[in-house]
């Protein structure tokens, strides 16, 4: 019996996880179908740039769509709630560091975007800050050094 492992992800992440697959699914990947076949009719195939950069696109593609197919069917959608005032999946939480309120929210590894302070529960940080409680201090390890963040809120 094979084991799979779940995917933790919040329910926005998997919505949109779903909507990326459906777009790839039902919207690129027939236009690129259909690029692929005209450019079949144009000739040599062997000196056909495009048939060849639409084989290797439909390619790309196709290995995105089962990638998102396989995440969707492990993911386990985990309700955001702080347990007793800690920092847990799914929380937002305002911290202090060098100075500077940073409000970060924990998801899963699917959906993080620390461009969008969406940070995985797994990262350094994600994992330094889940279990913990406004008030804590917590040190990370960063390029630039030990980093101390001071948690301020928790929601």
């Amino acid at each position: 019996m094979a084991v799979t492992n779940q995917i933790q992800i919040t329910k926005q992440g998997f919505i949109s996880l779903q909507g990326e697959l459906d777009t790839l699914s039902n919207e690129k990947r027939p236009k690129l179908v259909e690029r692929l076949a005209f450019a079949r009719t144009q000739g040599d195939l062997a000196e056909n740039s495009d048939y060849q950069n639409a084989k290797d696109e439909l390619e790309f593609l196709d290995g995105r769509i089962s990638e998102l197919e396989e995440v969707l069917k492990q993911a386990v959608i985990v309700v955001a709630r702080s347990k007793s005032g800690q920092v847990s999946f799914g929380t937002k939480v305002t911290v202090k560091t060098n100075g500077k309120k940073l409000l970060f929210e924990i998801v899963g590894e699917w959906e993080a975007d620390p461009a969008n302070s969406r940070i995985s529960h797994t990262s350094p940080l994600g994992q330094a800050l889940v279990g913990k409680k406004v008030g804590d201090k917590v040190q990370v390890e960063a390029p630039a050094g030990k980093l101390t963040y001071e948690i301020l809120k928790i929601s």
